[in-house]
């Protein structure tokens, strides 16, 4: 496992070992010293041990007399230094969750978030209902984390992925290797959709029925004053002076190439608490005859920008 091998950038000082003893005696302290460092102390250290363990984190409640080998023990102590220097937990465990299924994250691609789940939440109910859409396209797949979950719910989609980043991309192919679905998602290195094909207009092959993209949005003065912006890719998270660059440019390519996207196709595009009316308005411009939501997340806040292109008259 990943957490048993050393870290060249952590110094002397951060070696401080973990205390002999059961996992009653282990988690507490692994609590202390993770409690100043995020609001989920507790969460983490269970699902810091849980990952080493290779048990679930019900295991561990139910379990608190076990005992760690010394290697379990070595292990533990240095992830846990790990995560003190700086490093995101998801990255020293390198795996996360999300809607269901456990993806490879490396620091070269962003951490899946609670929040765009109600993305793919969208994106299932919408192909459910649309039994004969069966080509999407994401854009910015990061880990791969929306293409490779919508392509293990829906057997007989076909995916085109689309990243800038070559790093990324290779998280993504193994994410789509590891759910079993490597044959039905096509990989491309693009900025947005600029080299997913030279055809003009693109072959019906190409027409997507459903766009996904959760695109960079938080704004680039607002990133710098953020710790994110220390431990995860900044290309994944700078949406440029109003955090909608991305979101103009991708729109601007759409209008230039509408082909891209079939009739009565449905557009999802994740955007940051505070963009729902600009991004709405941004949306009228380009489809004044489009059906247009923003859509809250569980804390009531805009996070989803919808958008249902008209069929064909």
């Amino acid at each position: 496992m990943e957490v048993v091998k050393d870290h060249p950038d952590l110094p002397a000082a951060h070696r401080f070992p973990l205390p002999n003893g059961n996992l009653n005696t282990l988690l507490p302290h692994i609590v202390r010293r993770f409690s100043p460092l995020s609001e989920t102390a507790s969460l983490d250290a269970q699902v810091l041990a849980a990952k080493l363990l290779g048990v679930p984190r019900s295991w561990l409640l139910a379990h608190p007399e076990a005992r760690l080998t010394d290697r379990q023990q070595q292990a533990l102590a240095l992830a846990v230094q790990r995560v003190e220097a700086g490093e995101a937990l998801p990255y020293v465990l390198g795996t996360w969750e999300f809607f269901g299924l456990e993806f490879t994250v490396t620091p070269e691609v962003l951490i899946p978030r609670p929040e765009t789940e109600l993305l793919v939440e969208q994106a299932l109910l919408w192909l459910k209902d649309h039994p004969n859409r069966r080509r999407i396209a994401d854009i910015g797949t990061g880990s791969g984390c929306i293409a490779v979950t919508l392509a293990v719910k829906i057997p007989e989609l076909l995916v085109t992925a689309g990243d800038i980043s070559a790093a990324a991309l290779e998280v993504a192919r193994k994410n789509a290797e590891l759910h079993g679905v490597a044959r039905r998602v096509r990989f491309v290195r693009s900025d947005l959709l600029a080299q997913f094909g030279p055809e003009e207009p693109p072959p019906a092959g190409r027409v997507f029925d459903l766009l996904c993209a959760n695109l960079p949005y938080i704004p680039s003065r607002t990133l710098t004053a953020l710790e994110v912006s220390r431990k995860e890719p900044y290309l994944a998270l700078d949406g440029g002076q109003d955090g909608l660059v991305l979101v103009k440019r991708l729109f601007s390519q759409l209008k230039a190439q509408p082909g891209w996207m079939a009739d009565g196709g449905r557009i999802l595009l994740e955007v940051e608490a505070g963009q729902g009316a600009a991004a709405r308005s941004l949306a009228r411009r380009l489809f004044p005859r489009a059906e247009i939501q923003v859509l809250p997340d569980l804390a009531g806040r805009d996070r989803l920008l919808m958008i249902d292109l008209p069929d064909r008259e």
